[in-house]
């Protein structure tokens, strides 16, 4: 059963290091946890969730920066990160705190801006959460973070390059930077996620 919302926020997306950059809009209910975010801008960035997480965030209560995701403990080891299915986005957002950074796997370490744009009155026709524009495709995962992507984007539009027919077969199909439609947009189940994440 959905949670009942008022508000939504909305956010833009930036995956830093990325020219032109690749971005999403999207807005999401007010009652959403950073895990159920993190999850909203996987899908509307089209990244796979294979790898790890983390938010970092602005504390309002005390300025200091925190980290937000999968705990380190539950992987073996010891660490300051907070759980993100137990902080809500609304405890941390606001028009006065309206920046954080997500990383997304931390061996390619795809940095991204996180812009709260404005908090609005939710639509009742609207289906929460909803990807309202962007540009760019998402790059491929594991394909060695921004300059590996740079590489990639190199060998693909240059049939004399010395990777060119390598990274087709590896990429499995056409890629096409430019391209991208909201429309194309799924929303997993947040919860859904999580239980096969951490099952």
């Amino acid at each position: 059963m959905k949670k009942k919302f008022n508000k939504v926020y909305q956010f833009k997306i930036t995956l830093k290091g990325t020219k032109p950059p690749v971005w999403r809009r999207i807005q999401v209910p007010e009652t959403y946890s950073f895990w159920d975010l993190h999850v909203a801008i996987q899908d509307a960035m089209g990244w796979e969730d294979y790898h790890l997480h983390q938010f970092e965030i602005a504390d309002p209560s005390t300025g200091m920066k925190i980290e937000i995701g999968i705990p380190e403990e539950g992987y073996g080891e010891y660490g300051n990160t907070i759980p993100g299915w137990k902080r809500k986005i609304s405890g941390y957002f606001s028009m006065e705190n309206k920046s954080a950074d997500y990383v997304y796997d931390f061996g390619d370490y795809w940095e991204h801006r996180i812009l709260l744009e404005k908090i609005l009155p939710g639509e009742k026709d609207i289906n929460y959460p909803v990807c309202i524009k962007g540009k760019r495709a998402c790059p491929p995962e594991d394909c060695g973070g921004t300059y590996g992507y740079e590489e990639f984007l190199e060998a693909i539009k240059d049939p004399e390059h010395e990777e060119h027919d390598e990274m087709l077969n590896w990429i499995g199909e056409k890629f096409d930077p430019e391209y991208f439609d909201p429309g194309d947009v799924c929303f997993d189940d947040p919860g859904e996620r999580r239980r096969t994440a951490l099952s």
